[in-house]
């Protein structure tokens, strides 16, 4: 099988068809695209997202605290916890456990997350580290984003730069390779995009005023996770490929590997869905609050399919097909 997240068509077969019980308080159950379970508690329902961080070596520890914190907020929900299943190799050493915890209580603290347990383990089935983090959040009952509201003539929004985490990590972890394609520059560059991979404060500055649904752009990139979020509402969409914004460091990084930049893992990147009359204000507010945002296209009805186009309108390339196994994967092989 490919390397990453698994196809969709297994994921639903394999995984999703297996799951028989169905308990009442749950009110977001697993499905394509959606990277959070929600749990009624009366007034309140409490939000959970876990992933794992597999592919990065040398942040992995900042990179597990926002995983999965990001994912609590493309509810729109600020996450208050996070658990953490550390799995080390056997000759690691006790310094390096020390540094990706150090990492992993400062991202933490940064963006107000307290570390409330977990597992910590050396074991002969891990060659690298590997870490599993699930983030929790509580609000209000009802106030979770949810794609399942996006509609027809909504727009796309999207914040940073495609590629970002992606970026980071083929920077941080495969620097020898692209010695003669970076300048020091780039490096510098490239790396500071690891300290942008946080989602948090644009997840809950739009959830406040209002979104049709919002997805951090992990596994996949930009065309995945506007994929997914046509897959959980059934809507089709057109992305203007010419307004998406991308660092020139990042197409430099992919045109040497031969990857592309729109399907390259983006923590830090979020895709917000918007309805046409709170648009301008989600723009107007994350730019007050120094976050980048564009507008990278519009949704329309599912027999429109999924589409790249430019903003004129032309039609580039081929349909946007289901996420597959991420770019990043391939700089590793």
């Amino acid at each position: 099988m490919k390397i990453g997240k698994l196809e969709t068509e297994l994921l639903k077969k394999l995984v999703f068809d297996k799951i028989k019980f169905k308990h009442e308080d749950v009110i977001t159950r697993p499905g394509v695209g959606e990277d959070c379970a929600v749990v009624d508690y009366g007034e309140f329902e409490c939000v959970i997202s876990t992933d794992p961080i597999t592919a990065a070596v040398n942040d992995i520890g900042r990179l597990a605290i926002h995983v999965s914190c990001n994912d609590v907020a493309s509810n729109g929900v600020e996450p208050l916890g996070i658990m953490l299943t550390v799995m080390l190799p056997m000759d690691i050493k006790e310094e390096q456990i020390a540094a990706i915890m150090d990492q992993a209580a400062e991202e933490a603290a940064a963006i107000g997350v307290e570390i409330i347990g977990g597992h910590t383990e050396i074991t002969p089935v891990v060659n690298k580290p590997v870490i599993v983090s699930t983030a929790i959040g509580k609000a209000v009952k009802g106030f979770s984003q949810s794609a399942a509201n996006m509609k027809p003539g909504d727009y796309i929004l999207m914040t940073k730069y495609a590629g970002l985490e992606g970026t980071g990590i083929i920077a941080k972890d495969y620097g020898e390779r692209l010695s003669g394609v970076l300048s020091e520059e780039d490096f510098n560059e490239a790396e500071e995009m690891l300290k942008t991979v946080s989602v948090v404060k644009e997840g809950i500055l739009a959830g406040r005023i209002g979104t049709s649904g919002m997805h951090d752009v992990t596994e996949g990139g930009i065309l995945g996770a506007v994929w997914e979020l046509c897959e959980i509402s059934n809507t089709g969409a057109e992305i203007w490929v010419d307004k998406i914004p991308v660092k020139a460091v990042t197409v430099r990084i992919c045109e040497y590997f031969g990857i592309n930049f729109l399907k390259l893992i983006s923590s830090g990147c979020m895709i917000i869905m918007t309805h046409p009359e709170k648009k301008d204000e989600i723009m107007k507010r994350l730019q007050e609050e120094g976050i980048p945002v564009a507008c990278i296209g519009r949704v329309l009805e599912a027999e429109a399919g999924k589409t790249l186009k430019s903003f004129r309108g032309s039609e580039i390339g081929e349909p946007i097909h289901p996420p597959e196994s991420d770019e990043l994967y391939k700089v590793m092989q």
